[in-house]
């Protein structure tokens, strides 16, 4: 605040020269305290204001930081999203823009695009190694033999040839599941596994998420909805791997069987309605009977036969084997619940 300067020309003629000194130093200590109170003050503001902008960023950083690739496969991996997919509406709210790993990515102009891989059953209702058998299926059918091959009163008889159509004489059951396209073949290999008991193949198909088929739906995978004797159709044909005669290996001491696998879906005709490959000859097959769910160690039955002369058709089982059997002609085909769809 301005003094008058009436007063200031008084106090100057009363006082004199001492007053002029004294009050200039009055004056210019006052001047210095307000320096150094507003340097202070400065450090004391500067210092909040550092403070503000470290808390800031230790609360909001994590938060504005882009994911990890590892985090994205991570969440998509539970979700089942891809990780390079559109984000979804609202999934960045309150973030100027989503994290760069989360953004599509679009393809050159000139760049070709690949259409996906086509599959028999709809995305997430089967797997792609797996298809897809729904309908209704019989429990006890009856086929009629126009000719045998064999004795027909041999166990393994043989018939060239049925007669259609087959006759539904049990119930109809509703069946929905999903089954192995081809016979369990280990990851970088070309045969399918061999010497696989009930048991290991139980073991086998539950660490893929999968179990074995039960008798019904492996029947009705391999004749479909005509009720086939044979999964290519009503005539026995040399489509599959099987009827071969030349069985052992020259021992003198034992019978050895050869190892005639072949990689499952070589065959291209040997195939079921449903699409199902090698479900007759090449490997037998494990599967659950309904019927003797708790009779252990005799649940199983082996189905389709292998590459002997033998039946090689849909209905008929082995089962004079207990779970524990393995040999060089046992392999593995799985089933698992079907999705919804």
């Amino acid at each position: 605040m301005c003094e008058p300067a009436h007063l200031k020309d008084n106090r100057g003629l009363k006082f004199g020269s001492a007053f002029r000194i004294s009050y200039s130093e009055r004056v210019s200590s006052e001047a210095g305290a307000e320096r150094s109170f507003n340097r202070v003050a400065s450090h004391r503001w500067l210092g909040v204001a550092v403070g503000a902008l470290v808390a800031g960023l230790l609360f909001w950083g994590p938060r504005l930081r882009p994911r990890s690739a590892q985090t994205l496969d991570n969440r998509a991996a539970a979700s089942g999203e891809l990780v390079n997919a559109a984000p979804r509406p609202g999934a960045h709210a309150g973030s100027a823009t989503p994290p760069a790993a989360a953004l599509p990515v679009s393809p050159p102009a000139n760049a070709s695009v690949l259409p996906a891989p086509s599959e028999p059953a709809a995305a997430g209702i089967c797997p792609s190694d797996m298809v897809l058998v729904d309908g209704d299926y019989c429990t006890n059918v009856e086929h009629d033999c126009k000719q045998w091959l064999d004795d027909d009163l041999l166990p393994y008889a043989r018939c060239a040839e049925y007669t259609p159509p087959a006759r539904c004489v049990g119930k109809r059951v509703k069946l929905r599941f999903c089954i192995d396209r081809r016979e369990y073949t280990r990851p970088g290999e070309q045969l399918p596994q061999n010497y696989a008991s009930f048991v290991e193949a139980s073991k086998v198909c539950e660490s893929l998420g999968k179990r074995v088929c039960n008798e019904s739906e492996w029947n009705f995978a391999c004749e479909g909805p005509e009720m086939l004797p044979y999964p290519y159709g009503w005539t026995r044909a040399p489509v599959c791997n099987q009827d071969r005669t030349d069985l052992y290996e020259p021992n003198p001491k034992k019978q050895v069987l050869k190892d005639w696998r072949a990689p499952s879906g070589e065959a291209s005709a040997c195939k079921s309605p449903f699409g199902v490959y090698d479900m007759t000859g090449n490997m037998d097959e494990p599967v659950l009977r309904e019927a003797q769910r708790y009779a252990y160690p005799f649940r199983n039955g082996l189905k389709g036969g292998w590459w002997m002369a033998g039946r090689n058709r849909c209905r008929p089982s082995t089962t004079a084997h207990d779970d524990h059997y393995r040999d060089i002609q046992v392999g593995i085909r799985c089933c698992r619940q079907a999705g919804p769809g």
